[in-house]
């Protein structure tokens, strides 16, 4: 009798976690390798869980795909390390018991770790390994995003006949990450061509039963469930679960009452919670019809329009000026207050303020900002991937919806290892691609984690522009795949010469996107060289560097010269783009001011301003 004749009358109890035991005996590297260097300790964790009543056992095979073994240096063992898995699992079943080959989500939130197709491939070369070694069915599991487990079904059901399992896991009961239904997904799957379909891992019993209550029963499909024992906890340093076995097989039998028929468990359940589960399981038989409690639709309101105009929507039409100013590295404000006062006065559209820049801290940007709007001044601040895990990233950017902080730039953030605390960790759990998504998934009323948040945020949201690089077309490509993320406008890093500023404009006029061209005044030679050899991103022309370095030791000199540059530099860029960026080196913002009039001068000179919007 194969693995669905089997569902159609009975209730069947899978295994529970294989990583839980593997911890408990003391191995915490490559759980896949020990199907070849300890096969007697993977083949005592399937007979335990034979031993306590499981219908069906799965491989020890969760990340035995190339990309995930590549962290070890594994990536040309998929093969071996597969095949050697079936074979203990098989000697371990006879000829009683189901065995399914386990396959495991690859993405998390972070897409840029790998591309779709490569995922594709890799499933396909580890599913071919597992179905050569006659499996009664393949096992896709933990998976979270929901565009690879669908691709995933698809690739493997047009390699076998065999039964297909699709687990999708939720960060939230009944909600998937980008914000698709557990219920909706599971339909898709079942269009896809998943024969089972279900959930497994990050929620305990309680949460997967409240998932499962507003699920219907499949037309076609049966429903499984493999729950973690408990909510996870830390313990001297390493994961525990709180679970009493009685309980999580309580929570097995009301699984039944929502139509699941295939049970098992996954983090932090061992062979006693299987056992309990089992006794419970083996006097019930399916579920055949079920009263679906109705899906509630959360109302997301939709928000005001934000006060100021967009800037990626002014810079469209006519003139548009950024100005940077730094917050302080000390605790003395009234000099920042006064110049961020000054330089909006006289025309900023807005102040922006950067994000521990070259991860050295001062003030909190989100800090002064709340005290620039107090003060009737718009405010920019940027927004890195170094400082903030997914958490804080998330409760930062409603910190700045509340604050009505409707304009950010996103960047990745210089490594801590340039700045002044080297020995700091960098946190990067997005890229600033993948952030922006994020935000964008915010505007639309959906937390990261695909919960909703009863209101759409209004973020226009900027991307960082590096055109100091060789090969411009290539930063030019990142801009692409950034609007491709929903980033609304860029904001260049500051350049150095008329040539540069036209290069740009050649190699971006396609892009429906405005830019605003960085131009940053230089202070002295020194300052120059530093900038032009130390900070990534930064290049100036040798005219440039030699102008500033015949200025001497003359501090005004170097100021006025630095202006003039800067000034000759506008020229070009106001001719050829609407967005204007001024930096102000060193809360100098006399010489903003300066550049800032320069830029109304030259206005009144062009009266119909190019753009590449």
């Amino acid at each position: 009798m194969g693995l669905l004749e089997a569902l159609k009358t009975r209730i069947l109890t899978a295994d529970g976690a294989i990583g839980t035991l593997l911890y408990s005996y003391g191995l915490d590297y490559c759980h896949e390798e020990m199907n070849v260097t300890k096969p007697e300790v993977v083949q005592k964790i399937h007979e335990q869980y034979i031993a306590a009543g499981a219908d069906i056992i799965q491989t020890n095979t969760y990340g035995a795909n190339a990309i995930k073994l590549a962290r070890y240096g594994y990536e040309d063992r998929v093969k071996e390390f597969n095949e050697a898995a079936v074979k203990l699992a098989k000697a371990a079943a006879g000829d009683t018991i189901f065995v399914l080959g386990t396959i495991g989500g690859i993405r998390g939130i972070r897409k840029s770790d790998a591309t779709l197709e490569e995922i594709i491939t890799a499933v396909c070369e580890q599913a071919r390994v597992l179905l050569d070694g006659d499996v009664d069915g393949i096992l896709l599991e933990t998976f979270y995003d929901f565009e690879e487990i669908e691709a995933a079904v698809r690739a493997v059901r047009a390699m076998t006949d065999k039964p297909v399992i699709a687990q999708v896991s939720m960060h939230e009961p009944g909600i998937l990450q980008g914000g698709i239904s557990f219920r909706a997904a599971l339909l898709e799957l079942e269009a896809a061509g998943a024969d089972i379909v279900g959930s497994n891992c990050r929620l305990g019993p309680f949460h997967t039963i409240q998932a499962f209550e507003k699920v219907d029963l499949p037309k076609r499909a049966y429903l499984s469930a493999y729950p973690n024992a408990s909510l996870l906890d830390v313990e001297d340093g390493r994961v525990v679960y709180e679970s009493e076995a009685d309980y999580f097989a309580r929570a097995a039998e009301e699984l039944v009452k929502q139509g699941v028929r295939l049970i098992g468990g996954c983090c932090g359940t061992t062979p006693k919670h299987i056992e309990a589960a089992k006794k419970r399981l083996s006097k019930l038989t399916p579920l055949l019809e079920k009263e679906t409690k109705p899906a509630t639709t959360e109302f997301v309101r939709i928000p005001e329009p934000p006060k100021y105009e967009p800037l990626h929507m002014k810079a469209r039409r006519e003139r548009s000026v950024i100005v940077e100013l730094d917050t302080p590295r000390h605790l003395e404000i009234d000099g920042f207050i006064k110049g961020a006062r000054e330089l909006y006065e006289n025309g900023a559209d807005v102040i922006m303020m950067a994000d521990n820049s070259l991860a050295s801290p001062r003030i909190s940007n989100i800090a002064m900002a709340s005290i620039l709007i107090r003060e009737g001044i718009r405010a920019l601040p940027h927004i890195t991937c170094r400082d903030r895990n997914l958490i804080g990233l998330q409760s930062h950017l409603m910190g700045l919806d509340a604050l009505e902080l409707h304009d950010i730039l996103v960047v990745t953030g210089d490594p801590t290892k340039v700045g002044d605390f080297p020995g700091a960790t960098s946190v990067y759990d997005v890229s600033s691609m993948e952030l922006i998504s994020l935000i964008k998934q915010l505007n639309e009323g959906i937390s990261f984690s695909g919960k909703p948040l009863r209101k759409q945020a209004t973020f226009s949201v900027a991307g960082a522009f590096n055109p100091n690089v060789r090969v411009v077309d290539r930063a030019v490509a990142r801009l692409e795949k950034k609007l491709e993320h929903g980033c609304d406008y860029f904001i260049s890093q500051p350049v150095y010469s008329k040539e540069k500023i036209m290069e740009i404009y050649e190699a971006t006029k396609h892009l429906d996107a405005p830019i605003y061209i960085g131009i940053m005044p230089l202070t002295s030679f020194r300052s120059a060289e530093f900038l032009h050899h130390e900070v990534p991103g930064i290049k100036l022309s040798a005219e440039v560097l030699a102008r500033m370095e015949a200025c001497g030791e003359d501090k005004a000199k170097a100021a006025e010269e630095g202006v003039a540059i800067a000034k000759e530099l506008l020229e070009t860029a106001c001719e050829y783009f609407n967005g204007i960026y001024l930096i102000t080196p060193f809360l100098r913002y006399d010489m903003t001011l300066q550049l800032m009039d320069y830029v109304k001068e030259l206005d009144a000179q062009y009266k119909g301003v190019q753009t590449n919007a």
